[in-house]
Parts: structure tokens; C-alpha cells; sequence
């Protein structure tokens, strides 16, 4: 088999690829040959030293990749579940940047039809966070007007869609002009530019009354905005902090040091005076949750089947390049998602 390894944190000379021995699956095990590993921002943070999951819950040296597509060709004892030869996607957790994989069956699900594996890999991570804060955080009702920042991203794009499946009216903020026709084929109701004018101005004037709710994953740069731009009983949803790490691959500490000092702290007694509401998510810490993260895959892939939700633009990179596809998803210039092809 063939992965990519980043022994120690560093810049995207740090993503090495190795060959070892395809592993076996054990007992409830499934052994997956990847077709496609998905490509998240949260991998450069990995590579970069700077995700907390990824130190406490494996260290270094470690294969990043939270999600796969592919066909299963060998099974474990017990496994009567999956065939050999079936279409399946997985939760990954790590370990996802590989040919070869072998994962518990309970974090492996059938491909729904109409998907090819490339675009099964592009949905696990960004979806199910997406579906966790529309459904587990909040209470989405038909009607509310939501704010979704990166909507023509990843997560930002689920989110989009997520919402108009609620019935809500979403304003989509995307980074550059040539992501506005993504963000509405993604469904929003309004799409801003916000390198062409001023974001705040523009949400407003689209929600005077404000928003319901608001999801950003910008960090520093967007929050104290997004909070300013909630309606009474809104609720801030956060779940990354793009904005204060670099476009280049490599940490400018003074950067973070000063981004992290001007990050907004939220004074409860202010949320209570207003009746607003803070919220957050990452994905990688939930698996704990593992019940209500299976219902939210079967809610996901049902829809996914029957084309109430459809997947991202997907952008294909070979396993051997995993540095340009980081290099790329972390210039902000992408939309959709990207996968690794071994």
C-alpha cells in the first residue's frame, strides 16, 4: 500500500510518501481499497502542528485524512454486513491519505447510486459537521434567515444546502467573485462578494432584521461582525478559524500571537442581556457521539439518494501530490472540494 506520513508538523515538504504492508482486517473489520481520500482544510492544520485533536488523540508521526471512498476487498470475521467488491464510503477519523485502509464496519457506509466514489469521498467530513450544527446545535425552522460564510466551500456549501432543505433563506458569503456561481448553485438566496464590497453592509441590507442564524468558520476576522448581525435569539455557529493561519503553508507566530490576542471573547452576561446565543463544533472530537453520528450519516446518504442533496464540485489530485492539493485548498482560491486519487 501506498500512504502519505508527516513525521513531525512543518510545511508541505513534511507530507512524504511511503510504501508499507496493506493492512488485514480484523474481527467487525473491513478493509477498504481507496478510490478517493477527501481533502479538508483542518489537514494542513494537522500538518502544520496546530490541530488539537491530532495531538491528543494520535501524535506523530501520523497519515492525515478524515474521509475515503472505494471498494471493500477483504473482510474480517464476523462481517456480514459488506461484500467484497461493494462501493462504500468511511469515516476515517486519520488515516484517510492512503491506497489501503481497514476500519470498524460501524464507520463504513454503502455508496448511494448515483454518486461516483470521488465524489462519496467528498462528503462525510464537511456534511455530517454541517448537519451536526443544523440539527444537534441549533433548531432549524422554516422561515429564519441565515448567514453562511464560505458558502462556496466545503462545509460552507453543505450548509447551504442543508438550509434550504429546512426552508430557510440563506445569504451566502464567498471570498472571491469567481465563487459567487458556485455559492448559488449551492442554493442561496443571495450571494455576496466580499472582495468587491463591504460584506456587513451587503448582509445587512439583505436581512435588516437580522439573522437567525450564522455559521463562520473565518475566525478573527468575521466573528464580532457575525455577532453584531444576529437577530434577537440568534446563534453564532463556529467551527474554524481560517483567517488566522497562513496562505503560504508556514506559521508566522507573531501573526497568530496577535490574531489569537484579538480573537472576540463572548461576556455571558452580554449573551444573556441579549438572548444570543454562541455555538461551536469540530468534528474530530465527537466520536463519543457515535450513535447520533451514524443517525446523521443514514439521514445524509438517504437524501444523497434520492437527490435532495447533491454533492460539491470535486477536484481531483493524485496521493502523490497531497502537497498541492493542501497548497491549493489553503490559498483560498478553491471551491467545493478536493480528493486524493491514489
Amino acid at each position: 500500500m501506498q500512504r502519505i506520513v508527516i513525521d513531525r508538523p512543518g510545511g508541505y515538504e513534511r507530507l512524504r510518501l511511503i510504501e508499507s504492508d496493506d493492512p488485514r482486517p480484523g474481527p467487525g473489520q473491513a478493509r477498504i481499497r481507496v478510490a478517493a481520500a477527501g481533502v479538508n482544510y483542518a489537514d494542513g492544520i494537522i500538518r502544520m502542528g496546530l490541530y488539537e485533536s491530532a495531538k491528543r488523540l494520535h501524535g506523530y508521526p501520523i497519515t492525515p485524512g478524515f474521509e475515503v471512498a472505494g471498494e471493500i476487498d477483504a473482510l474480517g470475521q464476523g462481517v456480514d454486513t459488506f461484500r467484497i467488491g461493494d462501493r462504500v464510503l468511511a469515516l476515517t477519523l486519520f488515516g484517510g491519505y492512503t491506497s489501503h485502509i481497514v476500519l470498524d464496519v460501524d464507520r463504513v457506509f454503502a455508496c448511494p447510486a448515483r454518486l461516483s466514489l470521488a465524489q462519496a469521498a467528498a462528503l462525510p467530513t464537511v456534511f455530517l459537521t454541517a448537519w451536526w450544527m443544523v440539527h444537534e446545535q441549533q433548531r432549524a425552522r422554516s422561515g429564519d434567515r441565515w448567514l453562511v460564510h464560505s458558502a462556496a466551500g466545503g462545509v460552507g456549501g453543505a450548509l447551504v444546502q442543508l438550509g434550504k432543505l429546512a426552508g430557510a433563506s440563506v445569504i451566502g458569503i464567498v471570498g472571491q467573485a469567481h465563487k459567487l456561481a458556485t455559492a448559488q448553485a449551492q442554493g442561496c438566496d443571495v450571494a455576496i462578494d466580499k472582495s468587491a464590497s463591504d460584506w456587513v453592509v451587503a448582509a445587512r441590507a439583505a436581512a435588516p432584521e437580522g439573522f437567525q442564524s450564522i455559521y463562520d468558520a473565518n475566525g478573527v476576522s468575521t466573528l464580532s461582525d457575525s455577532y453584531r448581525l444576529l437577530a434577537p435569539t440568534g446563534r453564532l455557529c463556529i467551527y474554524g478559524f481560517a483567517s488566522m493561519l497562513p496562505r503560504n503553508g508556514r506559521l508566522n507566530w507573531l501573526a497568530l500571537a496577535r490574531d489569537w490576542l484579538a480573537t472576540p471573547r463572548f461576556n455571558p452576561l452580554n449573551l444573556t442581556r441579549d438572548n444570543k446565543s454562541v455555538l461551536a463544533c469540530n468534528l474530530s472530537f465527537l466520536s463519543n457521539e457515535k450513535a447520533r453520528l451514524l443517525e446523521g450519516m443514514r439521514w445524509l446518504l438517504e437524501r444523497f439518494e434520492d437527490g435532495r442533496l447533491v454533492p460539491p464540485t470535486v477536484n481531483e489530485f493524485p496521493l502523490a501530490r497531497a502537497a498541492d492539493a493542501q497548497r491549493a485548498i489553503e490559498s483560498g482560491s478553491t471551491v467545493g472540494k478536493l480528493v486524493l486519487v491514489p
